[in-house]
């Protein structure tokens, strides 16, 4: 009975001590239990964290994800959730997802993600790391320690932020008036030699570029040739090519730019992938169960860099977002890999709190709502009501275009319809919507069908007779989900694909 009520008093202290010290420092902003797996930076972004304890930004729910390994549970995310949601419940309940090999909970009191409940008794699987009582009793007591301090430390942090405010007001605006955008400074431009360049064929037509195959230096390249006139999706596009830290395998390789001396075309040369677009590639050729997989893998990887901030030293790559993610918008190089490329209509973002978008986007950030590629525009994008003060959204907007590509390449993999189909032969290379809606869609259509049909492309029933066929219908449908809150993000699709290539190898 006695050590009852010590364990009610230690529980009724620690709850007393967050109460005092969040009504002090932070009202009104939630607290969670902070633990992220190094592929999950990306919820250190959402909220001040302190220790083991995060302030949350944006939302009041906390979120837990946990995996599963030999039977044990595994902590990936305990975190601030990325965005505002519904979290009825007080507990963070056990949700089982992808065939029950992760596990997630969502819940809306401070704290509550740092234990999962279960619905059953007999469902919560042993934890790996057990706690004995003592080691309880030491957490709670080093936890109340952390929280009075981290609350001296939050009101130092905001008067000295709010010092620093002042400080860069009076000297934030150039001789032109217009306050800075992103402090995200640029390698240093490289310029090529035109003179070196030699042009060989066209291979592909934009709609702001021409692309020839080249030769410089005596390796193969390709060669982005802007007229004059469209000067600006030049230089929004070198923009992106020279951020730093853009070195990825998954996006591909920048050599540099040049000006022919006429001054009539602008450069842009970069590496040349043998087997041309997404587009084409899935056009004409089916692959394997592996090669498919490859595709997928190096294709969620390249927008999972692409949409991480990355910090080494004093060099600074920000998150940014594709916004025209298409077949037609990532390459396929020789060994087999996607590469994105394109990035005329692309934003960065800010990675601190608060937003930024690049220069060309700011002055009228309305009319490029519905930048992109009319079939791969997400729902929110093709209503008009995509939140653009949201960082994230963007990135989400990238999201649904992901699982359609992905939809893509598995609708040409041989092996998924090996035995399956009447004639057991992968159906003809078709285009999202196509079959339903034909090969020429109108914006009309496509809001209709997409938004308020809330209709995808279709998934073959006998996929889920296959091994990972119930695996891939779930990262589908969690990627093109309605909500763009509700979809997972490139990292996790990424992970979810390197695990499908050691589960279900053919």
């Amino acid at each position: 009975m006695t050590m009852i009520l010590q364990q009610w008093w230690l529980v009724l202290a620690v709850e007393c001590t967050c109460l005092c010290v969040s009504s002090q420092s932070f009202p009104q902003k939630r607290q969670c239990a902070f633990q992220v797996a190094p592929q999950n930076k990306i919820y250190a972004t959402v909220g001040n964290v302190s220790g083991s304890v995060q302030l949350c930004e944006n939302t009041e729910c906390c979120v837990g994800y946990y995996v599963v390994i030999d039977g044990q549970l595994k902590v990936d995310v305990r975190a601030c959730d990325i965005a505002e949601k519904s979290c009825p419940d007080a507990t963070c309940k056990a949700q089982m997802r992808f065939n029950g090999r992760v596990i997630k909970c969502v819940c809306n009191t401070d704290l509550c993600n740092s234990n999962i409940t279960w619905p059953l008794e007999s469902e919560e699987p042993q934890l790996a790391y057990p706690y004995s009582r003592g080691d309880m009793m030491k957490t709670a007591a080093i936890l109340i320690g952390a929280l009075i301090i981290l609350g001296l430390m939050i009101t130092a942090a905001k008067r000295l932020s709010l010092s620093k405010e002042r400080n860069e007001d009076s000297h934030s605006l150039d001789d032109s008036g217009v306050p800075p955008l992103c402090s995200c400074q640029a390698t240093r431009s490289c310029e090529i030699d035109v003179a070196d360049i030699e042009l060989e064929q066209i291979v592909g037509h934009g709609n702001f570029a021409t692309v020839w195959k080249g030769k410089y230096q005596g390796s193969v390249v390709a060669v982005k040739v802007f007229p004059a006139g469209w000067k600006h999706k030049f230089a929004a596009e070198k923009e992106i090519y020279e951020l730093p830290l853009m070195k990825h395998a998954g996006i591909v390789r920048f050599l540099g730019t040049g000006r022919k001396p006429d001054g009539d075309n602008w450069l842009i040369v970069l590496q040349y992938a043998e087997y041309g677009t997404l587009h084409s590639f899935l056009r004409d050729n089916t692959s394997n169960w592996m090669s498919s997989l490859k595709l997928c893998q190096s294709l969620s990887q390249g927008l999972a860099y692409l949409h991480s901030d990355i910090r080494r030293h004093d060099v600074h790559k920000p998150y940014v977002a594709h916004r025209d993610l298409s077949g037609s918008n990532v390459l396929v190089k020789a060994d087999g890999t996607c590469a994105l490329c394109d990035f005329g209509c692309s934003t960065i973002l800010r990675s601190s709190s608060g937003h930024c978008y690049r220069q060309n986007d700011t002055a009228n950030m309305e009319s490029h709502a519905q930048l992109g590629t009319l079939r791969y525009m997400s729902p929110e994008v093709l209503e008009g009501s995509i939140n653009l003060k949201n960082t994230w959204s963007l990135m989400q907007a990238d999201m649904y275009a992901l699982a359609l590509l992905l939809w893509e390449i598995w609708m040409r993999c041989s092996d998924l319809f090996k035995g399956m189909s009447p004639s057991g032969v992968v159906p003809k290379r078709l285009l999202p919507y196509e079959s339903e809606l034909g090969a020429s869609v109108t914006k009309e259509s496509l809001v209709l069908y997409v938004c308020h049909m809330e209709k995808r492309p279709v998934i073959p029933q006998h996929w889920q007779l296959l091994p990972q066929g119930p695996d891939l219908e779930e990262i589908l449908t969690d990627s093109w989900d309605v909500e763009p809150d509700a979809r997972l993000t490139a990292h996790c699709v990424a992970d979810r694909l390197v695990a499908l290539q050691s589960c279900y190898s053919i």
